[in-house]
């Protein structure tokens, strides 16, 4: 009985975060913004799986890669912030904070190594898209989303 109120409770978290990272890519393409209402909420499911399910990493990896994807896209976000505002004083920043947010919320998902495997699927797949669009401002949480999600896979039954 304990087993399936256990795997019970694991399957509503993972439709919690999966339907939160739906709403997070959908604010992100409609209107270029992350809310925290949607994100914070992912975090704290995201913690609570790496807590208290043997999946997908330990918990210290978890908050290794949260702090590191934190520290690691403020730094290159406020290196391109100041390189591009040298250029034009007006521009928007490069990276937002919710992108930072999320870039941290995806290392408690996918600890670091993981979290390295999302950012490459996103950074390519976010180019392409550009690319394709002929555009310079992409919408970033949707490509993260899918890398995190691919990121998952990959590690949990490839590795």
């Amino acid at each position: 009985m304990f087993l399936y109120i256990f795997w019970a409770f694991f399957s509503l978290l993972i439709i919690g975060g999966l339907f939160l990272s739906f709403k997070i890519a959908q604010t992100d393409m409609r209107r270029r913004i992350i809310p925290d209402g949607y994100l914070f909420p992912l975090l704290i499911i995201g913690t609570i799986i790496v807590t208290f399910f043997p999946w997908p990493h330990p918990i210290e990896n978890g908050v290794i890669g949260m702090a590191f994807g934190y520290i690691m896209a403020a730094i290159v976000g406020t290196v391109f912030d100041k390189i591009l505002s040298r250029k034009s004083p007006n521009q928007t920043p490069p990276i937002g904070m919710g992108d930072i947010k999320l870039i941290a919320t995806g290392g408690m998902w996918c600890g670091v190594f993981g979290l390295a495997i999302a950012l490459i699927v996103a950074c390519i797949t976010g180019a392409i898209w550009a690319w394709a669009k002929h555009t310079r401002f992409i919408p970033f949480a949707p490509f993260f989303i899918v890398g995190g999600i691919l990121s998952l896979i990959a590690t949990t039954f490839l590795l």
